[in-house]
């Protein structure tokens, strides 16, 4: 079952979600908006014939920083990981990305596969943003990107997501 919005303004209180920084406005019937942040990563698969995960061979990658007043053109077919301007996480809910349909109707996906945040897992999100549209998109910095939802679970999980995956830890950083 989905939180609504007065059940996640309480989860928020009681300490159960914690969004950082929590901005009452973004907070939608039944979802929370969030942000893109400044930082995106950038694959060099120049130097690449092919990724191969069976092996961990994947591309070194590139940071870019922006700042606020700055963009990133993200060329059709395109793909970057960006981060999440809120840090957010729940050790009670599964907490779960989707993107913003005003910016999926213009070609923008902000995940291929990976849209499921476990409970402990507390972080900026990595998305997966792809260019799905034949024309450049502009991405800023502070533009809302994407929505989360909070599930209850049936039962409370045995273990938590803690220290897994955060900072470089992902399969693709360094």
């Amino acid at each position: 079952m989905y939180l609504a919005d007065t059940d996640i303004t309480k989860a928020i209180k009681d300490g159960d979600i914690t969004i950082t920084p929590f901005v009452a406005k973004r907070l939608q019937p039944a979802s929370y908006d969030i942000r893109l942040g400044n930082k995106f990563l950038i694959a060099e698969s120049h130097k690449y014939a092919a990724i191969d995960p069976m092996k961990k061979k994947f591309p070194e990658t590139r940071e870019v920083v922006l700042k606020d007043n700055e963009t990133f053109v993200l060329h059709p077919g395109m793909v970057v990981l960006g981060f999440s301007h809120e840090k957010f996480g729940s050790r009670k809910y599964l907490t779960q990305l989707h993107g913003k349909s005003s910016l999926a109707r213009i070609g923008l996906l902000v995940h291929a596969t990976a849209d499921i945040i476990n409970p402990g897992h507390y972080l900026h999100v990595v998305f997966e943003l792809f260019n799905n549209n034949n024309i450049p998109i502009i991405l800023r910095p502070n533009m809302e990107i994407g929505q989360l939802t909070f599930a209850t679970l049936s039962t409370e999980p045995r273990k938590d997501y803690s220290g897994r995956y955060t900072g470089d830890n992902w399969a693709g950083g360094k």
